[in-house]
């Protein structure tokens, strides 16, 4: 088992093209660390990276306290995963998780233990004799795991390894890769664009940008307290719901003036604002569409018009116009709604809605940086 450490590394393409910018990182003994974020924004060519696959053009990659920046990939004591599974098709599934063993000159005795164990916990002993095109995609995927599991690596690396899978075979492979990382106990970088996978799996997120580190935290962290409002906007589903309006202060309390409402930023929040001094004047105002409430018509109550009914089953996301034209998204629990309620939510019809100062987050219109952070 490893740490893995990542000094000042920069990744610089030719016509300098800068990929990977600083990018400073410690890993834990078997931590389940997620790069998470969008499309060329640097994760997979950071993984790339550590396993050696990639030059890297500045900085350091420490694993289990060794530089590996000159070692060959097959001497850095890492596995990878990779997105299209790189199967040998014309082999067996025994012959394709034996391969980097046979390689080694391993004894068959021990490669036959090796890949019977990792096909038994893995649930594909029965396609053993099998040829890869035979199989489904989360077999596949399977058997790409198993050929990691027998080399007795130091880190797992895994690329976005679900992303070729349909949404319902993605969230059963996201339980199992939960079961094995509890069954071999090393130390997993996973990369995906996808951040519900970077929410269930990992103890930690790396949320990256247009190749700088946006925020390093545990899910609960960056979704509760996001430092910037990228990372707000990306993670949570639906997107945080981003409103321009006024901070106030009035009699040492503050306030948020969205639609002509006033709402008092309370709780920690508001002491958090008046620790810090900030200055009242234009603000980014976050707020998740499940902390939007609906309401009957009130002084306080922000009145919209319904414009799309998105029926998700166990909730609807309903988007709604305010008068001033501003588009919200709001996450409304079916088991919350009677019938008459739910009659109510019609395209086109006047709704009512609000929101409490605990569940606001404030940016920097500037900066973008959060206020409360």
């Amino acid at each position: 088992m490893a740490s893995v450490k990542l000094t000042n590394v920069k990744k610089i393409y030719d016509k300098n093209v800068v990929a990977v910018h600083d990018f400073n990182l410690e890993i834990k003994d078997k931590e389940f660390v997620v790069f998470v974020g969008p499309s060329g924004c640097g994760k997979s060519t950071t993984l790339r990276m550590i396993a050696g696959l990639e030059e890297i053009s500045e900085g350091t990659v420490e694993i289990d306290g060794e530089v590996v920046n000159d070692l060959q990939p097959k001497d850095r004591g890492i596995a990878m995963v990779f997105q299209n599974y790189a199967l040998y098709p014309h082999m067996s599934v025994y012959d394709n998780i034996a391969f980097s063993l046979r390689l080694k000159k391993t004894p068959e005795d021990v490669i036959y233990d090796k890949v019977t164990k990792a096909a038994e916990v893995l649930g594909i002993t029965e396609y053993l004799m099998r040829k890869p095109r035979a199989l489904s995609g989360g077999q596949r995927q399977r058997v790409a795991i198993g050929r990691a599991m027998v080399r007795d690596s130091k880190v797992f690396l895994m690329d976005e390894p679900l992303s070729n899978l349909d949404a319902k075979l993605r969230n059963q492979m996201r339980a199992e890769i939960i079961l094995l990382r509890q069954k071999l106990d090393t130390t997993f970088i996973y990369v995906t664009h996808d951040q519900t996978e970077a929410m269930t799996l990992a103890d930690r997120i790396v949320i990256m940008k247009d190749g700088f580190i946006m925020q390093v935290g545990t899910p609960d962290e960056v979704f509760e307290m996001p430092d910037n409002l990228f990372v707000a906007e990306f993670i949570g589903a639906p997107k945080m719901n981003i409103i321009k309006t006024e901070l106030v202060l009035e009699n040492g309390n503050y306030y948020v003036t969205p639609f002509g409402a006033k709402i008092p930023v309370d709780g920690d929040k508001g002491k958090a604002l008046a620790d810090r001094k900030v200055k009242p004047g234009p603000v980014l105002l976050g707020v998740r569409p499940e902390h939007i409430n609906l309401a009957k018509a009130a002084d306080h109550a922000i009145p919209c018009t319904l414009v799309v009914d998105e029926m998700m089953g166990s909730e609807l996301h309903l988007h709604v116009d305010t008068e001033d034209g501003t588009r919200l998204i709001v996450r409304v629990p079916t088991l919350e709604l009677d019938k008459e309620e739910r009659k109510a939510l019609t395209v086109g019809n006047k709704l009512h809605i609000t929101f409490g100062g605990k569940a606001m987050h404030l940016f920097d219109p500037e900066t973008e940086k959060n206020l409360l952070a």
